[in-house]
Parts: structure tokens; sequence; C-alpha cells
């Protein structure tokens, strides 16, 4: 089958990046916008790592010492001698740190890769400071942090992970979490790299599960809209700047810290779509949570994490669950208001991909996932499939094509299945497939034991379980489609756990949930169980982000959802301290995973071929599509937005020098070609309620 070949706007938009716009050219018309339009057309070394120079130094030292000396003359020398390298090795373990995680990298030099997975090095056990009063620039296991709002604490890592900031290079990329995990300024390798990650859940985009708390306070709120709501009425209580007092001290940086030195090595990171803007009628919270945002960026780079950055909420609800925003109806991409609200959703990841695509982020937000867990069964697969192949056109119009420009595009599933994609989008560039395996919401009752034993006993029947369900799977998926990955999972073998199931006390678990909510009644069998239903799980999926990393207390006093705890999982012993010990788990219990063999093809990771999509495989997914579920007329009638609107984008952080001022952080946009107006709405038209229009008539003069 052909290719299809790149139209003229976007030859021109690549050729375009980052170079200002002609004051002749027009700016170019981006068919998201148009109703109208027709269908397409190892180990890493250290680069402070200067410890085995210091113990060659030391021992080269000891061996030129004589024995004895009985002469008074000759036991000065020596003394002389041994002050005289004991203070050449002091210098050099201030010096050296500095220079190769700092200076030398400024100058365009850094130290080479090793091979993959050799931890002989011991990395980042330098830059100590040579005074009390000295403030680091990078430092390992047991280095006292300075933290952005001030505060110290002690970098605990045992995976020979170091932390780097200069707040005169503020985009320094050398920082490492752990020895098999290639630093930022170098390449990920994929299929041979595996990402062990978790989640940021209920920081910047709010459950409440995660933060019941919250929620506990306010008698009827079920979600972030309900919840804006009523803090919004309550100014006794500080109103809606109580979520900012959330942001705050949800997640911090030493959550961050302590994320590098579990052995992981990804973020997923949620955020909603109001962290760009609000249209009237919208009570959340608007743009607040982008700085948070910002420092969470900043706080990746300097501990080596890389980030997975997820756009959770869609307007109008991609799915009608608590987390979109606003549970009940899906109007995204169903129903009246479904185009429309596809127009602002394509808009805000123009907008967020303007900003992670420039040079200072690019590196640490590596990956953008579009959509979360949009609803198939409402939507259509169809449907969806054409939002996905409009927001890949779009996003590469933007970056360019290939490895390197711009971030990785993760789709998510549908909860269809990873297997339904195996042939989509053959030849796009870096596309990546989420899915989201759970146990939890299977609906069963989920009361075979866990607690069965230690060792390879422990667990019951639910590590078996687990790699029977995803190991196959994966592996195929990897084969076929390309990059796939568990965005989410959990411990949760049942459903227990408090307003897991949105704020109710239903639950489809046969025993008592109240054990299950409280980990001070788990003896070690449960423990043991535990961990080895996640170390099974972590292999099955081979590539994955725990759901979540902290779940916050409730009025109780204490985590009343504990299997959905990455940081108390540590804690208690139910998560491996080391996440590589989960590799080869499955195969110990006797199941085959039918393992991939870490080779994808050229254009799915960005090389020759990407960007190439069939023309076949694009006709019949066009865009605007013709029809939407639940919709009374065809698209070409539904209401729509014009573009005519001036474009929001969204701020970068002021950062400053201690040596030279202000630094340049960028302008929030990648792609000066790129300047089509925001949507917004058509004069004189009487729009139904985008968040409750699936009933609602079609007005007219809305298109």
């Amino acid at each position: 089958m052909a290719a299809r070949p790149p139209s003229a706007v976007s030859e021109t938009l690549h050729a375009a990046v980052n170079t200002p716009l002609p004051a002749e050219e027009m700016p170019f018309r981006a068919s998201y916008m148009d109703s109208t339009v027709s269908p397409r057309e190892s180990k890493y070394t250290s680069p402070g790592s200067s410890m085995p120079v210091l113990v060659n130094q030391d021992k080269e030292a000891e061996a030129a010492a004589p024995d004895t000396d009985t002469k008074p003359k000759k036991r000065v020398i020596t003394l002389l001698a041994f002050g005289l390298v004991a203070l050449v090795v002091i210098v050099l373990a201030v010096v050296l740190p500095v220079y190769f995680t700092v200076i030398r990298p400024k100058n365009g030099t850094n130290s080479s890769p090793s091979s993959p997975g050799d931890t002989s090095t011991d990395n980042g056990q330098n830059g100590k400071p040579s005074s009390p009063t000295a403030t680091l620039v990078t430092g390992g296991d047991g280095s006292t942090v300075t933290a952005d709002d001030g505060s110290t604490f002690v970098y605990s890592n045992a995976f020979s992970g170091f932390w780097v900031s200069d707040p005169n290079d503020p985009f320094n990329n050398n920082a490492q979490p752990n020895s098999w995990t290639p630093p930022l300024n170098q390449s990920w390798k994929w299929g041979i790299d595996r990402i062990y990650g978790v989640n940021l859940g209920g920081w910047l985009v709010l459950e409440p599960f995660i933060t019941p708390a919250l929620y506990q306070k306010y008698s009827g709120a079920t979600d972030e809209w309900s919840i804006s709501t009523l803090m919004a009425a309550d100014t006794a209580s500080g109103g809606l700047d109580q979520l900012e007092e959330h942001y705050k001290t949800f997640i911090t940086e030493q959550d961050f810290a302590a994320i590098a030195g579990a052995g992981l090595n990804w973020v997923r990171l949620p955020i909603p779509f109001w962290a760009v803007e609000v249209w009237d009628g919208e009570p959340f919270l608007a743009k607040v949570c982008w700085k948070y945002a910002l420092r969470a960026f900043q706080w990746a780079r300097k501990y080596g994490l890389r980030i997975n950055l997820d756009l959770h909420t869609i307007p109008g609800s991609q799915n009608g669950y608590n987390h979109s925003g606003r549970s009940g109806q899906v109007n995204f991409l169903n129903g009246v208001m479904g185009y429309a609200n596809s127009q602002r959703a394509l808009e805000y990841i123009r907008v967020i991909t303007e900003f992670i695509s420039q040079p200072e982020w690019k590196d640490v937000v590596v990956m953008f996932g579009i959509v979360n867990e949009a609803l198939i069964s409402t939507i259509g697969r169809d449907t969806l499939s054409s939002f996905y192949l409009e927001a890949h056109d779009m996003i590469r119009n933007i970056t360019g094509v290939g490895e390197g420009n711009g971030p990785w595009i993760s789709i998510h599933d549908g909860f269809q299945g990873i297997s339904a994609w195996s042939d989509f989008m053959r030849g796009s560039d870096r596309i990546a497939l989420d899915t989201h395996p759970y146990f939890a919401f299977g609906g069963g009752p989920a009361t075979d034991p866990i607690a069965t034993g230690l060792g390879l006993n422990a667990g019951g029947i639910w590590p078996r379980s687990a790699c029977n369900r995803w190991a196959v799977g994966m592996n195929n998926s990897r084969s076929s489609f390309g990059v796939t990955f568990a965005g989410e999972f959990s411990n949760g073998f049942n459903d227990c756990g408090l307003f897991l199931n949105g704020v109710s006390d239903r639950h489809s678990y046969g025993g008592d949930c109240g054990f299950w909510q409280d980990s001070s009644q788990w003896n070690d069998t449960v423990v043991a169980g535990l961990k080895q239903f996640a170390m099974a799980s972590m292999d099955a999926l081979g590539d994955w982000f725990f759901w979540t990393w902290k779940i916050g207390n409730s009025t109780a006093g204490h985590v009343e959802s504990p299997l959905w705890s990455y940081s108390l999982g540590l804690e208690g012993g139910w998560i491996p301290k080391d996440p590589r010990l989960a590799n080869g788990t499955c195969a110990a219990l006797g199941v085959d995973g039918s393992d991939f063999n870490g080779e994808f093809q050229s254009w799915q990771t960005g090389g020759a071929g990407a960007g190439n999509i069939p023309a076949a495989s694009t006709s019949q997914y066009p865009w605007p599509p013709v029809s939407i579920n639940n919709a009374p007329a065809a698209v070409t009638q539904l209401p729509s937005y014009t573009p005519t609107a001036s474009i929001v984008s969204l701020p970068p952080p002021t950062l400053t020098a201690t040596s030279t001022g202000n630094i340049d952080v960028g302008s929030g946009w990648f792609n000066t070609m790129d300047t089509i107006p925001a949507p917004t709405a058509v004069a004189n038209c009487q729009y139904p309620d985008s968040w409750d229009a699936i009933d609602a008539a079609v007005p007219p003069q809305c298109t």
C-alpha cells in the first residue's frame, strides 16, 4: 500500500520549528478546528564518579609507604607525604564531582555509557560538602539535599543514583535515579530499558479514595466538580485556596527523591485540562495547578526521573467517572456537544505539546498521554480512532517526525483490550499503547485466600493469575503494535478501599473489607502474599506505572486503601524494595510469558519509516467523524466552535541564577509557525450545557 505523503503544510511546519514566522506567510489552518474538512489526506557511569580514582590513590600511597623507619628525619618526611596525599584526596573528592556533573557537561563533554545492566560502578557517592555550610550541586546516598523551599533532608538511595541541582544551570539533565537507568541526557532504549514507574494520582486531579479526608469534610462531594463548588462556598475555610494548600503538601520534593530511592525511574503525572483554562460555568480552580506541574518537572529532572504527562480530564468528561472531573455523562465524542468538546480537547493537547516539546523540557517530559481512559463502549471504536489519528497528525505537525522531535504519544486502549489495537496506526511516529489492568473491578467476590505461606507458596492463586492474565498479551502487543505498557495497576486483588468505588460503601468483595482497609491488622503471611502478587504483576506487565504513589489518611487517621499505595507498601513490606526483584517471578511460578525479544521495528521508535501511515489506514478514520454516537444529526450539523480566540499558552517558570540573574526559560511555545487562533463560541449560538447534553436539542446557528 502506498504511504500517505506528507502535506505541504507539514513539510513547511517541520522546516520551521523554532524559526520566526515570515511576515508575508499566512498561518496554517489546523483541520481539527474545521468542521467541514474532507477526510485526511546497562549501567551508566556517573559523570561525577571519582571513587575508583581515590581508592587507587590510597592503595598506591599505602604501597609506597615503608614498613619501618627508625630515623626521625625520615619519619617527618613520611608524615608530610601522607599529609600531602590526604590533602590531594580531599580536594579531589570535592572538586571532581562538581567538575564532572556541572562544569564538564556545560562544556559539552559527557561521559559515555557502559553496557546496560552493569552494576559495578558506585555512582553518586560524591559531591560531599567541603564544609557544613556548603550547598551541594550533586550528591548520592547519604548526601544532604537542599530542597527548593530551603529545607534540607538526607538523600537515601541504595542503587547508586545521584541528584543534580545547580541554580546557575537549572536545565542540567545529568541526574540518574539508579545504576540501571540512563540519565536524562542519554537516550532511553525501548525494549532494553524497562519502565518501573508510579502515578502521582490524587495530587493535581482529585479522587475521593486518594484524598478521602477532603471529601469527608464536604458531605455530598463526589468528584472535583462538586467538591470545588462546595469549597468555593466555604469561605470560612479558605474557599478554593484549600486546593492549592493540597497541591503544596500532598506531594513534595521529598516524594520525588523517595521515588528515585525506591529504584523507580518514571513518574506518570495526571493533570487536568483546567491547568490551561476553564470556560464559563466550570467551577474548577483554573491554572493554579500548572505551577505545581512545573515543580514536578524540575524535581523529576533533579533526581533523574522521566515523566509521562497524562491529560486525565477532558471537557464534557471522556468516561463519566469521578476522576474525569465530573461523574455522570460522557459528553466527549458523544451526544450533541461531543464534537465541540473534542475541539477543546485538541486545543489543550496542542497547548501542552507546544510547551513540553521545548528543549528545556523534552528530555524530562518524554511521553504525553493525550486522553485518559476514554470509554470506547460509549464513544465507539471508529470515532475514538479518528480522534487519536487527528491528534497524532496535529502533534507531529508541531514537533516534526522522528526520534527526539517532541514527546512520545500515549493512547489508552479504551478498555477494549490491547489485542484489539494490534494493527492500528502502522507507520505512525512514536505511538505507545497504554492499558490499565486491574483485578479489583472484575465484579467477583475475590475471596480466594492470599495469605497462604511464604516464598513461592505465598499469594495463593493470585500471583499465577496475574502472570496468566497479562504476560503473553503484553509481549504479543509489543511484537504487533509496538511499545506497550501498563499505565495503571495496583495490589488491589479485591475492591476494598474507602471511596474506591466512588463516595459510597458498595463493594463486590465477598468478605470483610474492614480488614483490607487497615494494614495494621496484616500478619507476615498476608504481607508475603501481597508482595508475591505485586512482583508477579510487575513481571507479567514488564513496563508499568503503579497506581498510585501515595494515599492520604482518612478522618480515621490512617490509610484506608492500603492496597493502592506504593509508598505505604514499601514501608510495610508488601512492595519489593528493588523492583528488579520481580523479574523472573512468572517463570518461577511455571508460567511462560513468551518473552518479547526486545527489538522493535524502526518506525515504532521513531526511526526509518516513522510518520508514514498508509492511506488505506487513514481513509477509514476521517476527521471530523461522519457521525457521533447519541447525536440526532450529522457532525456537520452539531454545535462546534470557531477558531477566532486568542491562544492561551502555558507559562514557563521564573528561574533566577545566583550569578547571572534571570535565566532563559523559553516562551512556552515550541513552534512559532503554529499560530492558528483558539476555539471559541460561535456568535448568537445558544449552546447546550457541554457537560449535560446527551438529551439536548441541536441548536441553530452553531456551526
